[in-house]
């Protein structure tokens, strides 16, 4: 009687050390459940509870049909209109979007990210690889937006319902901040969500951004990988794509695999299509708040 209660004893004890019942996200011949036996199910989980995704193609806009500066930098805004601008996933501008004294507008609706009927990112219908993006912002007190680089137009099918992914889980940011009254200018690490950083990444250094209701001058350069942010005449962080430091940056981020966002990493990883790929679109945030672009100027290099 006392080595039968010491056996169960003994099988209870091994149960409760494996993890006791079989998971129900668990496959393991030994039925223990235990984390060991059933990360590789978990994992499996994961990966098939993602949507799928494609990569929605659009007719370009034909540069050759731009002006072109003495710089050799062509003019992708000429002050007046909105010609060769649309919505994110839209074939017009959305009506947020204006134009007032030779400046590209975002009227906020004061919703933050939440758009609203109206709203929407604005994108340049011309994807680019390697170039030199130059142009001009002002904020709002307490306003918030950023410049995104390299973005693909992604829809995703959940349920049998066809949506487009947000803008921000295809591409790299650019912040712009008022980041003495914007709260996100004190979360992130190291100051990487204020004014020039890579959102949520890199910390811009110096920081030198101008104050709300000033213009600032942003400079981006990508060419073969090596991406460069500049503001206000100086080059405030560099980073390097496709590499192993690149993923281990997505790996250390709200993108990071199987994350809470696991579509991006597959995105960010190979961002721009990789090394081979026809590079992304331009596109300026609705963030919700009122902001200002002007003399938005690119030079191609190949």
């Amino acid at each position: 009687m006392k080595k039968s209660l010491l056996f169960a004893a003994c099988v209870a004890f091994l149960m409760a050390s494996c993890g006791g019942q079989k998971g129900g996200n668990c496959s393991c011949n030994c039925n223990c459940g235990c984390e060991k036996c059933c990360s590789k199910d978990k994992a499996d989980a994961i990966a098939a509870a993602k949507p799928e995704f494609k990569i929605v193609e659009k007719e370009q806009v034909d540069l050759s049909t731009l002006p072109v500066d003495k710089d050799g930098y062509i003019t992708l805004f000429d002050g007046k209109t909105l010609t060769n601008w649309r919505g994110y996933g839209m074939d017009e501008a959305p009506t947020s979007w204006t134009v007032e004294d030779g400046c590209i507008k975002l009227k906020g609706s004061g919703t933050g990210e939440a758009q609203v009927e109206g709203g929407g990112d604005l994108i340049f219908a011309h994807k680019f690889k390697n170039f030199t993006l130059e142009l001009e912002y002002k904020v709002s007190k307490g306003g918030n937006s950023g410049i995104f680089y390299l973005a693909q137009e992604v829809t995703t099918t959940e349920n049998g319902k066809e949506s487009y992914l947000p803008i921000w889980q295809s591409c790299s940011e650019y912040q712009v901040l008022d980041n003495a009254n914007h709260p996100d200018a004190q979360l992130g690490t190291d100051g990487n969500r204020q004014a020039a950083s890579l959102y949520d990444m890199i910390p811009a250094k110096p920081q030198n951004a101008n104050s709300f209701g000033e213009w600032n001058k942003a400079k981006i350069m990508v060419y073969k990988g090596t991406v460069v942010h500049g503001q206000n005449d100086q080059n405030v962080l560099e980073y390097h794509l496709w590499t192993p430091k690149w993923e281990s940056m997505l790996q250390n981020s709200k993108f990071k695999e199987n994350g809470d966002f696991p579509i991006a990493y597959e995105l960010l990883k190979n961002i721009g299509g990789g090394e081979k790929g026809d590079g992304g679109y331009i596109g300026l945030q609705d963030h919700g708040d009122d902001v200002w672009y002007r003399n938005i100027r690119i030079k191609v290099m190949e």
